[in-house]
């Protein structure tokens, strides 16, 4: 049976890959990205496809322009089935350096957005006794990474949202699920590994960890692999809340279900290089 799904950020890597997967099986696609470009090419493809779909142009931190583009959804289509929260950024280096107004901006795009997007949809998700609510969240959300200070926290902020809502929608019909990837074969991660400056105490160890990331990047998880993954997760009728779609966020989580935190702890510094 097809669902109307609406996906946010999925003009380009694996938010079109799940959009293009998901028009394929016979499901009907609205959503939004920033990039009119992506907009554009990826509306040609899902009409190539035969794929109903409704997209735009808005920027995830615009509300007004999510609950216009919310009515326009629900106009067209009478419903929404499935809501995919895919818009993220990521924020690499040391704490005590970043910059804490772009760390702001972060917390914006990466919660606020996922928060905006949802509260626009679930009145008429609640109002049909049925939906389901999705965030991309990360490996880093439930295990915290070096370097990745503000990011990590921004993705314990999805699981914890994700996680509370839950308990509020679930009496209405409305399902809700995380999506948890380690590091998937994108340029993702090396368009915000920026080396801290020369002079910085955190130099030498963030090169390791950025050269160490680069390398295990080689043999992630491709991103069509990993979005079948994530499609059989907004296909299903009960998704589990926490899901996985890469050997390293399974083991990584696996190990920290069963060692004591400062065993974990010691395999991650070794894993990443950056053992002082």
């Amino acid at each position: 049976m097809s669902q109307i799904v609406v996906i946010t950020g999925l003009a380009q890597g694996m938010g079109r890959e799940i959009a293009e997967m998901l028009a394929r099986s016979g499901d009907k696609i609205a959503g939004f990205d920033v990039d009119p470009d992506g907009i554009a090419s990826l509306k040609e493809n899902l009409d190539q496809i035969g794929c109903d779909n409704l997209l735009d142009v808005i920027d995830i931190t615009d509300r007004k322009k999510i609950l216009e583009f919310r009515d326009q959804v629900i106009e067209k289509f009478g419903k929404v089935d499935t809501v995919v929260s895919n818009v993220g950024i990521g924020f690499f280096g040391p704490f005590e350096e970043i910059d804490l107004e772009k760390a702001l901006k972060c917390f914006e795009i990466n919660v606020i957005g996922a928060s905006a997007i949802f509260q626009a949809f679930i009145p008429s998700m609640r109002a049909a006794g049925s939906g389901k609510l999705i965030a991309m969240s990360s490996l880093v959300g439930r295990i915290p990474f070096p370097f990745e200070s503000i990011y990590t926290a921004t993705k314990f902020a999805i699981e914890g949202l994700v996680e509370s809502i839950q308990y509020e929608v679930e009496p209405f019909g409305i399902r809700t699920a995380l999506i948890e990837p380690a590091q998937v074969s994108t340029d993702f991660a090396a368009k915000i590994h920026v080396l801290p400056p020369e002079g910085s105490p955190y130099r030498e160890r963030a090169k390791r960890f950025i050269d160490r990331d680069n390398e295990l990047i080689k043999t992630a998880t491709t991103p069509v692999a990993a979005s079948k993954k994530i499609v059989k997760v907004i296909q299903s009728k009960k998704p589990k809340l926490h899901n996985q779609v890469d050997f390293m966020s399974s083991f990584f989580l696996f190990l920290t279900w069963i060692l004591p935190k400062k065993i974990r702890d010691a395999i991650l510094v070794n894993h990443m290089d950056i053992k002082v």
